[in-house]
């Protein structure tokens, strides 16, 4: 830390060398104990952890991943049918803030006089919209699990608000979008936003504006079935430059070195938990598979995707998933036995240098198919750019005549079930997003709802999906607040719940974006 200059004269006599009060105040700064933390080296240090977080055992293993019927659990099926550990909640409710406040100091470190040190890591803006840019993308996450969430009086404790209070959602949405709007006017595409640390863009600030107008599309598409403006927010953004190509993915860059892994590749091979593998549900999607047991229809039937054997490995030589949503007790060796064993064989989502998206040019397209009334174009070139993305992405190449054989077979009929299920499809290991995605569609229809049956066993019974939570019989709505809000932040809690359907703290409340109802599932754009 910069010392105060007491005694011009001593400090003189003691170095020899100095002939001004500014020559001073540098030798005067200690290399080896910086005024600031250096915030090229936070924005690697809280990215990391938010990624850590979101795509681990817990949030996205035992929630997000299995309500999107991506993932069953081997094991301990509780959480596929939504008894969630309240632990885990309240601790992940807590990280969602601490990474949102690693941004926000990178904020106030490239303003005010710290601004000119923090210049020597990237361009001031630039670091700022980045920063916001990554708060938009957290917060939304955390909006879209729990609903209402505190928003405009969070990390402010500085200004002593020791309790915030809880935003409406659709308020959030609002700020999202201006806080995107902003990060995207203040870009400075010519500077880099981060001289190291970036593990998302390595500083590339073109490709940041990029990730700022192609989430703010996600944004928007989320609202299409209640704010008319959806298509005005979209239509800045395109004209501002979204997405143009895979080269423009947001992705975060896990390393293969210890200790910097995925943490689902930990989990398995650092921790011994082998606790997941692929679902039933999403196989037989991905076989073309229809679901007899409940009747319910596949649009291709009969195709089978070439991303089936980079999501996950065969057991045998055949890809079976595991059934999704029955009792611990009825899971037997045989099924287990049956699915992917990934401590074995593990698929790309399990290499430790795995590169976890956070939006890819591929769901940017399926937002413009929607926006340009599902149009077949850019449903076509979604579904190419995600099965060369993942083809890439698991070291290997499609052929071209596979990639123009696989899309004719299943654009045959380009209609809103069409191409939400391939945007399905591509958004895998991307849990929140397409949890997201069914809520606001209904589709895929082929997921498992509760009470629907899952699989027969051995002596040909039906065993079913049991919730171990009210749903109100349909997947999953939201996640409940966690308990420690109720002690930490009792007023605003109790504030936010009363305004939950029924009053009380639960799983069936819809977000303000989805207005499904048995009378209109499948609901249209404004």
């Amino acid at each position: 830390m910069k010392k105060l200059l007491y005694s011009f004269f001593s400090i003189i006599m003691i170095l020899g060398i100095l002939s001004s009060c500014q020559d001073m105040e540098k030798v005067n700064v200690d290399p080896n104990n910086p005024s600031y933390m250096q915030s090229n080296m936070l924005m690697a240090g809280t990215t990391k952890r938010i990624i850590d977080y979101i795509h681990d055992n817990w949030f996205g293993g035992r929630q997000c991943l299995v309500y999107s019927q991506f993932w069953s659990q081997r094991s301990y099926t509780e959480e596929d049918r939504y008894q969630i550990r309240e632990s885990v909640n309240n601790n992940y409710f807590i990280y969602f803030y601490q990474a949102i406040a690693g941004f926000d100091k990178i904020i106030e470190l490239n303003t005010g006089e710290s601004a000119d040190e923090m210049s020597a890591f990237g361009d001031n803006n630039n670091q700022i919209a980045a920063c916001k840019i990554m708060k938009a993308w957290v917060f939304l996450v955390a909006t879209d699990t729990w609903g209402s969430i505190p928003y405009s009086e969070a990390s402010k404790l500085a200004q002593e608000i020791f309790y915030p209070k809880y935003d409406d959602q659709k308020d959030i949405y609002a700020a999202l979008i201006q806080e995107l709007n902003e990060a995207i006017a203040m870009i400075n595409e010519e500077s880099p936003a981060f001289n190291g640390g970036d593990n998302i863009y390595n500083g590339d600030a073109s490709k940041w504006k990029k990730f700022a107008n192609s989430l703010k599309c996600r944004i928007a598409i989320h609202m299409s079935k209640v704010d008319s403006n959806w298509k005005t927010y979209i239509n800045e953004a395109v004209s501002s430059g979204v997405f143009q190509s895979n080269d423009d993915n947001a992705l975060y860059h896990y390393s293969s070195a210890n200790p910097n892994q995925s943490h689902f590749w930990r989990a398995i091979f650092v921790d011994s938990r082998n606790d997941f593998t692929v679902s039933r549900p999403f196989v037989d999607i991905l076989k073309g598979q229809k679901d007899t047991l409940n009747n319910k229809t596949h649009p291709w039937e009969g195709v089978v995707d070439p991303r089936l054997a980079i999501y996950t490995t065969p057991r045998d030589g055949k890809y079976i998933g595991l059934p999704y949503g029955i009792k611990s007790s009825e899971q037997t060796s045989v099924m287990r036995n049956t699915a992917p064993t990934w401590n074995v064989d593990p698929p790309l989502a399990i290499h430790p240098d795995f590169a976890v998206p956070l939006m890819t040019y591929a769901e940017m397209q399926f937002i413009l198919s929607e926006y340009n009334g599902f149009s077949a174009t850019e449903y076509k070139e979604g579904i190419k750019a995600s099965l060369e993305h993942w083809s890439a992405q698991n070291g290997t190449s499609l052929d071209a005549a596979e990639i123009d054989a696989y899309i004719g077979a299943v654009s045959k009929n380009v209609n809103p079930e069409t191409v939400s299920l391939q945007k399905y499809i591509d958004l895998y290991m991307n849990g929140t997003e397409a949890w997201t995605e069914y809520r606001r569609t209904g589709y895929p229809i082929q997921l498992i709802h509760p009470n629907e049956i899952s699989c027969l066993d051995a002596e040909g019974n039906e065993l079913r999906f049991e919730p171990l939570s009210d749903t109100k019989g349909g997947i999953i709505c939201r996640v409940k607040y966690p308990t420690n809000e109720s002690t930490l932040n009792n007023k605003n809690f109790l504030e936010a719940i009363s305004k939950l359907q029924g009053g009380d703290n639960n799983y069936y409340s819809k977000m303000f974006w989805d207005v499904r109802s048995s009378e209109n599932p499948y609901p249209a754009n404004k």
